[in-house]
């Protein structure tokens, strides 16, 4: 900081002082004072509030994406697990993005293709989908089909996901079981299966880790370290993806010049 700087902030750092001193450090005559002068001073550059604020929402983005790191840390092995034959992608890939989405998101329907163009551009990535129904009981019924026949016939899972996500129009329990026939499933074999454990489970734990992660909207992705919301593009999660192979994290550190 330069000495300009620094006499610039020379009352705040004052009425800091003040804030920070014991109550007997300063008499009526000499607080009375102090608060003038930064109260002046305060009314003659506001742009120092400004800054104050800018610093300080710098300061707690940082502390949060630190948190949030930390969180997909301990749930790593949550996040990037799926049953045998259902990961997209290259099952031995050496990085992985978790997708949460839900089958009724205009946004993850347009992202799908973002998929599509990474997958087939990028043959050591590894793509593990993770249900979240948030728009409604179509949502939810439309998720239970579908992980019924990932139970089923996981083999065909990647596929029947992104049939799905082709639909135009909503996407329920009626438009999930003619999808799944199409891929030789049928009612009688998922019946039985959408109320089941397995369902159950992988529903409830989409939901937690949804929930530990703050997720409030679709699609979210989460690659390396961080957790990328929207649906961004490809161009912008192929960076992020390029990031964890060349320095382990979703963002490089800036490199001194």
């Amino acid at each position: 900081m330069t000495p300009a700087r620094l006499r610039a902030l020379a009352p705040l750092l004052l009425g800091a002082t003040l804030l920070a001193a014991p109550a007997h450090a300063f008499d009526e005559a000499q607080t009375g004072e102090i608060e003038t002068i930064v109260r002046n001073y305060l009314i003659a550059h506001p742009e120092v509030l400004l800054e104050s604020l800018q610093a300080l929402e710098t300061k707690r983005a940082a502390e949060a994406k630190a948190g949030q790191s930390e969180t997909i840390a301990q749930l790593r092995q949550r996040l990037e697990t799926s049953p045998s034959g259902t990961v997209a992608g290259n099952p031995e890939g050496d990085v992985t993005l978790v997708e949460f989405f839900d089958y009724n998101c205009g946004y993850c329907r347009r992202a799908a293709s973002d998929l599509q163009v990474l997958l087939e551009s990028d043959p050591k990535l590894r793509v593990v989908y993770k249900e979240i129904p948030v728009l409604g009981p179509a949502s939810e019924a439309a998720a239970r089909v579908s992980l019924a026949f990932r139970e089923a016939k996981p083999e065909s899972y990647p596929a029947y996901q992104k049939a799905l996500l082709a639909s135009r129009a909503q996407v329920d329990e009626a438009r999930a079981l003619e999808v799944a026939a199409g891929m030789g499933v049928d009612e009688a074999t998922l019946r039985p299966l959408m109320a089941g454990a397995a369902v159950n489970a992988a529903l409830s734990e989409s939901g937690e880790l949804a929930t530990a992660l703050g997720i409030n909207g679709t699609p979210s992705y989460v690659i390396g370290d961080e957790l990328v919301p929207g649906a961004v593009g490809a161009d912008a999660l192929a960076e992020k993806i390029a990031s964890v192979r060349a320095c382990g994290s979703a963002t490089c550190p800036p490199t001194a010049n």
